[in-house]
């Protein structure tokens, strides 16, 4: 039933950019420390950029644990599903890199991949794929889409108006500096001045 594919061509590409959203799964090195899942999106987020490369936009959130994966081991898989049409999973597997706001070429990268400037971008992860597979999803429900969530723009009007204009990167700083095994995520270092 599943496939492995040499490459994204422009068939598989087209489905990609037709599901709502993406999942990425991360883990830390050794046997201790949490796997971790996270929800992302919209679907325009994620970019192709070869055959065999893809990135996305990486939005501050209360945790930082895919960053502080792949500063620890780069393992990383995207799995993307379908909730209408035929049923069908992709998982994307490969090696994955953290370029944050503030490192030199991240506005090269964000230009390269044609992702337009978001107040609570806090990096892109882009990723080297090993392995680009499909299967069944026959047990994917069918869902439909009725809409985005304005919470994370309302979120942030909320946090501009009562930290200033520093305010997200404030919140970078104090909340996605290591993960929740105390595994280092973004440098707080390096990211930009406060305005």
């Amino acid at each position: 039933m599943g496939k492995v594919f040499d490459e994204i061509d422009a068939k598989l590409a087209a489905w990609i950019g037709q599901q709502a959203l993406f999942f990425v799964g991360t883990a830390p090195s050794g046997a201790d420390g949490h796997a971790n899942v996270s929800p992302k999106g919209p679907i325009g987020s994620l970019r192709i950029g070869g055959p065999r490369e893809i990135a996305y936009l990486d939005i501050l959130g209360s945790g930082s644990e895919t960053i502080a994966h792949l500063h620890d081991n780069g393992r990383i898989c995207v799995m993307l599903c379908a909730f209408a049409g035929p049923p069908r999973i992709v998982r994307l597997h490969g090696r994955g890199e953290v370029r944050q706001i503030g490192d030199p070429g991240f506005a090269a990268l964000a230009a390269r991949f044609g992702f337009t400037p978001d107040r609570g971008a806090r990096s892109i992860i882009r990723i080297d794929l090993e392995r680009i597979a499909d299967s069944c999803g026959f047990d994917v429900p069918l869902l439909e889409l009725t809409g985005t969530r304005p919470q994370r723009e309302a979120w942030n009007e909320s946090r501009l108006r009562s930290h200033g204009e520093g305010g997200l990167l404030d919140y970078i700083r104090e909340h996605n500096a290591q993960s929740i095994d105390g595994l280092p995520g973004i440098a707080v270092e390096r990211l930009p001045a406060r305005p």
